[in-house]
């Protein structure tokens, strides 16, 4: 998966947290989806930590409004992307 897809994706899935502000029972249905989703776009010991996160960020009230997935996103396709930059000069 090219990075802007899992960037649209991201948006997307984050968007779908906010639909528990207008039908709350969305969080028992989107918690364990939202940690399945993570754990298939990022891979490795950092999609897994993330799934965590994303879940009980998403099972907890008036925590959804943290990005989750596009805060994944960023850290994946810009922090490490730098962070490797830095390293290789």
């Amino acid at each position: 998966m090219k990075k802007h897809q899992k960037l649209i994706l991201s948006l997307l899935f984050d968007g779908l947290g906010y639909v528990s502000f207008i039908f709350p029972p969305f969080d028992f249905i989107w918690a364990p989806m939202s940690a399945f989703f993570m754990t298939k776009m990022y891979k490795g010991r950092e999609g897994k930590i993330a799934a965590v996160i994303t879940f009980v960020e998403e099972a907890l009230p008036f925590f959804d409004v943290v990005p989750t997935f596009t805060l994944m996103w960023l850290y994946t396709f810009v922090l490490k992307s730098e962070k490797n930059n830095t390293i290789l000069s």
